[in-house]
């Protein structure tokens, strides 16, 4: 898509997050979720990573129309993992298959990169090999590390979990910087 622009999410556009959610919820297995939230949870989510600085990000045409969204939050909450974060991405369905996906990573990948983080981690719902966010981050870098067989019961069936994660900034090889962001936010020096 040539005329897409990935800016960061405002609450403006929460109204059109929410129906790019409810329907992966009800239609798809990428979300755990059973029942999709409605605005006023999904606005609590957006304000809690937008308050703790993480990056959310939409993907609008050239009519301003939200056609995706992705964001970076917390992989865990304790503060060791402070340098860790899991990604999220979600696209309307009549822009899947058109790059949507890969340009909001590509872009958060970049916006997380910039906070000093030093992995990401997808937890992709129905990790099957074929999957498109399989997929999508494979293209991405991203290498499998963890699978969770017969996690999830969605749709009349099981599905498992794939866990998948993406190294920045030296990842593990070298010590983290004092003056990253995930340190100063959430360090103990």
């Amino acid at each position: 898509m040539s005329s897409l622009t990935i800016r960061d999410a405002e609450p403006a556009d929460l109204d059109r997050i929410t129906e790019i959610y409810a329907d992966a919820v009800a239609n798809g297995t990428a979300s755990y979720e059973l029942s999709p939230p409605g605005r006023d949870e999904m606005g609590d989510r957006y304000a809690a990573l937008k308050a703790s600085g993480f990056p959310y990000l939409v993907a609008t045409d050239s009519d301003g129309i939200v056609l995706g969204y992705a964001y970076a939050g917390a992989f865990r909450a304790r503060p060791a993992y402070r340098f860790i974060v899991e990604d999220s991405v979600y696209v309307a369905p009549e822009a899947k298959g058109q790059g949507v996906g890969r340009q909001l990573m590509e872009q958060l990948i970049e916006a997380t990169r910039a906070l000093g983080f030093r992995q990401i981690v997808a937890v992709i719902g129905d990790g099957s090999p074929d999957s498109a966010s399989v997929k999508l981050h494979e293209r991405l870098g991203f290498t499998h590390s963890g699978r969770l067989v017969g996690s999830g019961y969605k749709h009349g069936r099981w599905l498992d979990t794939v866990f998948m994660q993406l190294e920045l900034n030296g990842g593990a090889s070298i010590p983290p910087d004092p003056a990253s962001w995930p340190e100063r936010k959430f360090g103990q020096g």
